[in-house]
């Protein structure tokens, strides 16, 4: 075996002659957790299905799991757990019908113990003969994780797995996808959120279907060569609203009761800030870039 669990090179899909993964190439190592961001439809998605046998690639070769994701998709699929942006078990089955269920379409020895096993690994034993419907975001979140996990899987892929979570289920859940990667296990998650982001041991940007900057979160970061400056003082409002006026090369957003200001131009930037720096009632304060102000630049900056 390698030490890579996906590598892939020039991944392309179209669908009706539009281009939806272009160009991709990747290389995650095993136990990692690599980290997808991009705007909605990007082809986050897509390439997610790409890497698992789903899809087939237009064009472009790869393997997942020492595995040719062209010829040998069926061995794939079963090392792989995909855990879907929708809930996509029976509602009107309970969460242990449910995870029985799965253990049957795996073909597992003993459904009934792994089903049991999965309960207890995931603290699902006291809602076990609840019905999947009627359970929280959180919940049905946790119980999807477990259908994944039930057949031993090498690789998850997790396609925007915490979306419209409570934030303390969310720490719940990556507290599980870490403790899990420590043993071994290879994850591949597409998320919008920025923490969740910097909970990645790397990170991948794509946009309208091409991989465009790959890395550590520091790496990412530093190799935006992005400048940011912190504002704080009255009228933020207007003074927002005159910032994004001055120069296209200037990113403006407002964060809690202070400003950010971001540019790659250290002359736009301070051609801006000179008027308030003559201000004595606004301060101004050099940051480090954040993860979400290149995630906004990288948005401004993308093609269609």
């Amino acid at each position: 075996m390698t030490d890579l669990a996906i590598s892939v090179r020039g991944l392309c899909k179209s669908f009706n002659g539009k281009a939806v993964v272009q160009d991709v190439s990747i290389d995650v190592p095993r136990g990692q957790i690599f980290g997808f961001l991009g705007p909605n439809g990007s082809g986050k998605t897509t390439t997610i299905r790409l890497l698992c046998g789903l899809l087939t690639p237009d064009s472009g070769t790869g393997t997942c799991l020492d595995l040719d994701i062209v010829r040998d998709t069926a061995k794939v699929k079963r090392q792989v757990g995909y855990m879907t942006q929708r809930f996509s078990l029976y509602e009107d089955l309970t969460i242990r019908e449910n995870l029985e269920f799965v253990g049957r379409v795996y073909e597992i020895e003993s459904p009934v113990q792994a089903a049991s096993d999965a309960l207890a690994r995931l603290g699902l034993e006291s809602r076990q003969n609840q019905l999947a419907g009627a359970l929280s975001g959180g919940w049905k979140q946790r119980l999807a994780l477990a259908a994944c996990m039930l057949h031993d899987p090498r690789l998850l892929l997790l396609d925007e797995p915490t979306a419209g979570v409570d934030p303390k289920a969310r720490r719940d859940f990556w507290d599980e996808i870490h403790r899990l990667a420590a043993e071994g296990l290879t994850v591949l998650v597409s998320t919008h959120y920025m923490d969740e982001a910097e909970r990645c041991h790397e990170i991948g940007y794509i946009a309208y279907g091409r991989l465009l900057i790959h890395g550590t979160v520091a790496d990412v970061v530093a190799r935006s060569g992005l400048i940011t400056y912190q504002i704080s003082g009255p009228d933020l409002a207007r003074i927002s609203k005159s910032l994004s006026q001055t120069s296209s090369e200037l990113m403006v957003a407002p964060f809690g009761t202070t400003l950010h200001i971001s540019s790659r131009s250290p002359l736009a930037l301070e051609q801006a800030l000179a008027p308030l720096r003559q201000r004595a009632d606004i301060e101004i304060q050099p940051l480090p870039p954040s993860l979400e102000d290149v995630f906004i630049h990288m948005m401004r900056q993308a093609q269609d």
